[in-house]
């Protein structure tokens, strides 16, 4: 794949288009590159930093259509300590998202399924993909419920926060989710890292409880997680969490790249013609 520019740096994202996106009146910015079916990528927490836009380069590269939408955060900014804990702050008292109690998903789910849509509309193929990560990974299910969703992955899914037993969607979101995947024959990835304190052991047999074997998962080792991680993390998450973005490791062989492989040939399977 091409090479990634320095990831401790600001990332000017001048390689993808940006757009406004309007979804059931309300607009969005959207970063979009790159041809064939469309995955949407939801930046984790605090927004779309240089790893997250290297991912989205990944996925554009393995012969996607990327829909990236602005959702929190100064876009391509390196997350630092004091910026990203305020986003992180404001974030969690939005009306758009629940960060914690549980009890439904986040609004905010309801125009990504009608981003679905409309990237469905423009890309073609037989459907769309999805990546939500840490604050968004659960999104990728909730936008199950449209019909042009094909290829699920939560990676790190980490809200509600307070609850790490507990999922974000309802149990009659989850009822149709699961309907869906067995009647469809559909499946959902998903990624953590063994010693994760945000996403747990926990959650993830709450999925498996939920979505049965539809509900494939992989615990990494934290052995496998890169040290080498912006101020924001360094601060406010100072354990393996960020599989595909900042903890991976771009290096053959590493547990945190075959994951990333392994999403890329998910998406492949579920989106070829």
């Amino acid at each position: 794949m091409a090479p990634i520019g320095d990831l401790k740096q600001d990332d000017p994202l001048a390689d993808f288009d940006q757009r406004s996106m309007e979804v059931e009146g309300r607009s969005k910015r959207v970063y979009t590159a790159g041809s064939g079916p469309a995955v949407i990528l939801m930046a984790e927490m605090p927004g779309i930093s240089p790893h997250v836009a290297r991912f989205a380069r990944w996925v554009r590269d393995a012969g996607f259509t990327v829909f990236m939408p602005s959702l929190f955060g100064r876009d391509g900014a390196v997350p630092g300590a004091e910026e990203g804990g305020k986003v992180f702050q404001r974030t969690c008292v939005s009306a758009e998202f629940r960060a914690f109690g549980g009890n439904g998903a986040s609004p905010v789910t309801s125009w990504l399924r009608g981003l679905a849509r409309l990237a469905h509309a423009e890309c073609g193929g037989p459907g769309v993909g999805a990546i939500g990560m840490c604050f968004t990974g659960n999104f990728a299910l909730s936008m199950m419920l449209e019909p042009a969703m094909l290829a699920p992955v939560l990676s790190q899914p980490s809200i509600p926060l307070d609850q790490p037993e507990a999922l974000e969607s309802s149990s009659e979101e989850l009822a149709a989710i699961r309907q869906r995947l067995e009647r469809e024959d559909l499946t959902v990835l998903a990624y953590r890292f063994e010693g994760d304190l945000i996403c747990r052991a926990q959650r993830f047999r709450a999925y498996a409880d939920a979505l049965g074997d539809r509900f494939v998962s992989r615990t990494l080792p934290d052995t496998a997680a890169n040290t080498d991680v912006a101020p924001f993390f360094a601060q406010h998450v100072a354990y393996p969490h960020s599989v595909v973005t900042q903890h991976l490791v771009d290096r053959a062989g590493e547990p945190t790249l075959d994951a990333r492989d392994e999403i890329l040939r998910f998406f492949r399977q579920r989106l070829s013609q």
